[in-house]
């Protein structure tokens, strides 16, 4: 008996939009990296990328549990000696509410080149709109 592996032109991929208004943040960001990878599918295989295209809508108004607003800590850092960037997360949601689920989406995905070609199909948004109509997203709760 041989093991059927599904052919680029046989995985078929949909399209969902997620709202996180009020949702917490992990719980949208493994629901979103599971979509990305395909796992919610019969058809999933590890090494290759069988997943969906996700939307996320509404990224600022994403919940954080507990003391996370001010004690979670964003790090970046810029290649130089003495280059290392902190922001709390109630800064980076005033900032830059998207890359908030961004980063947790990517810190879920499989840190290969079959990972960032998962990450591109992530598409944040921080309000309710996205122009992302044409592709009939279906609407997922968290």
């Amino acid at each position: 008996m041989n093991t059927e592996f599904p052919s680029a032109s046989e995985i078929k991929r949909s399209w969902h939009v997620i709202d996180a208004e009020g949702a917490v943040l992990g719980r949208v960001a493994s629901k979103a990296a599971m979509l990305l990878m395909g796992k919610h599918k019969p058809s999933y295989t590890p090494f290759l990328d069988t997943g969906d295209h996700v939307i996320v809508v509404n990224a600022a108004k994403v919940r954080l549990t507990g003391k996370k607003e001010d004690q979670k800590v964003y790090r970046r850092h810029s290649g130089y000696p003495g280059g290392l960037k902190e922001t709390t997360a109630r800064k980076m949601r005033e900032a830059r509410p998207v890359r908030m689920i961004e980063e947790a989406v990517w810190g879920m995905l499989p840190k290969t080149k079959l990972g960032k070609h998962m990450y591109r199909k992530l598409k944040v948004y921080p309000g309710d709109k996205h122009p992302h109509q044409a592709q009939k997203p279906v609407p997922l709760a968290v």
